[in-house]
């Protein structure tokens, strides 16, 4: 074991330029860190530009530098697909060949919404792609009127039903949404999450969404990094979505968090806890706040916020942890629509004492978790190859 502990932080959406087939995903010319910086007049970020970000690509305000303080490169990705569930799966070991199904330009189809309302005994309404809070202003009277469900979507493989706590119980929400993941379940309706959505509140005052959220995932498709390091007593420590996103499994530990700013202060705490292991983080405002709602200047200030908290970060770290630093996707805030887009994604692997140096290019996102099982002396999976030895 080199590292006793491997912190691994994904900067949700952020990528760095189109991948070789674009075209196919109808994303030629994105570029979520290059178009982002360029919209705004430039982005400040030292610490990333010091680990050799301005290498990756043309990022305005950010200049390529010499020798990278970081081992430093950018990972192309070996699934069929650009989503959230497919990009963190392959980082542990999991190759996507058929994606996940999503419904962003349509809404869900007619049968499905049937069966919703079947099972239920309620009418929905919605049934489109939208932003969760806007939704809630525009049928959130309707709910409480009616008592309706609230279905919506995202450019995420994603079925998320809003309901009003004093309205529609949450016990019911949950039980509604347990049984809609199990008829989701199917081939033709096959999405990655179910979400329930409870919120609060009223016309006049605004609605707000509660902490009562609740993630009905579909579990990995085989066995991830993650859970070769759980059943070898390994630590796995979940901050975010993390947990979500892999319906648990392999998990031994999980932190909420309601922002960006939040996990980094929950990450930094957590440096100061004695475990063996990883502490697995996913940052996603980044992606739900500023990518899909196509907002360049909120994304620049989310960038330069985190490089400030990836500093105290590392300022926390001891000499014998790793830090890793990637993106499931991009999601760029200038293209359009509101889809992700299919870019390569950065990956900065820190150390106290190592130098820095650039990379190869690597052909999977799976290199991440293949590492991390090396460093533990475990196994990996089938894909990806370990960095570990080329680190300098």
């Amino acid at each position: 074991m080199k590292f006793k502990r491997v912190f691994l932080i994904v900067i949700d959406s952020v990528g760095v330029g189109e991948m070789p087939d674009a075209d196919k995903f109808n994303d030629v010319g994105s570029n979520t860190i290059g178009n982002l910086a360029k919209a705004t007049g430039g982005v400040r970020l030292p610490v990333l530009g010091s680990f050799g970000y301005g290498n990756l690509t043309t990022i305005l305000g950010v200049p390529a530098v010499e020798h990278p303080r970081a081992n430093t490169t950018k990972m192309a990705e070996l699934s069929n697909g650009k989503d959230t569930m497919t990009g963190h799966w392959e980082m542990m070991g999991i190759r996507t060949v058929k994606p996940f199904m999503t419904f962003t330009d349509t809404g869900f189809p007619d049968d499905l919404i049937q069966e919703i309302e079947k099972l239920s005994g309620r009418k929905v309404v919605g049934n489109k792609s939208a932003s969760g809070t806007e939704i809630l202003k525009e049928l959130g009277p309707h709910q409480m009127e009616t008592g309706d469900l609230i279905v919506y979507t995202s450019a995420d493989s994603v079925l998320q039903i809003a309901a009003h706590e004093e309205i529609i119980p949450l016990e019911e929400l949950y039980d509604i949404c347990h049984k809609v993941r199990e008829i989701t379940l199917q081939e033709k309706w096959r999405v990655g999450r179910i979400i329930a959505r409870p919120y609060i509140g009223n016309p006049k005052d605004g609605f707000n969404r509660t902490p009562h959220r609740h993630d009905y995932a579909l579990s990995p498709t085989g066995t991830t990094v993650l859970n070769i390091l759980a059943e070898s007593k390994f630590d796995v420590i979940s901050v975010g979505k993390i947990k979500d996103i892999f319906n648990g499994s392999g998990i031994t530990d999980h932190h909420s968090i309601v922002s960006n700013h939040h996990g980094m202060e929950v990450t930094t705490e957590i440096t100061k806890q004695d475990f063996t292991g990883l502490c697995f983080v996913n940052l996603v405002d980044f992606d739900a706040k500023y990518g899909h709602r196509r907002d360049p200047l909120g994304y620049k200030e989310a960038m330069e916020e985190f490089d400030r908290d990836l500093a105290v970060l590392i300022n926390n770290l001891n000499h014998d942890d790793l830090l890793m630093v990637t993106a499931d996707h991009g999601n760029d805030p200038t293209f359009h629509g509101t889809d992700h887009t299919r870019e390569y994604v950065p990956l900065f692997i820190y150390a106290h004492d190592y130098n820095g140096r650039f990379l190869p290019v690597s052909d999977t996102f799976a290199d991440i978790g293949t590492t991390i099982a090396d460093n533990f002396n475990l196994p990996g999976t089938e894909y990806g190859k370990s960095l570990l030895t080329s680190l300098e």
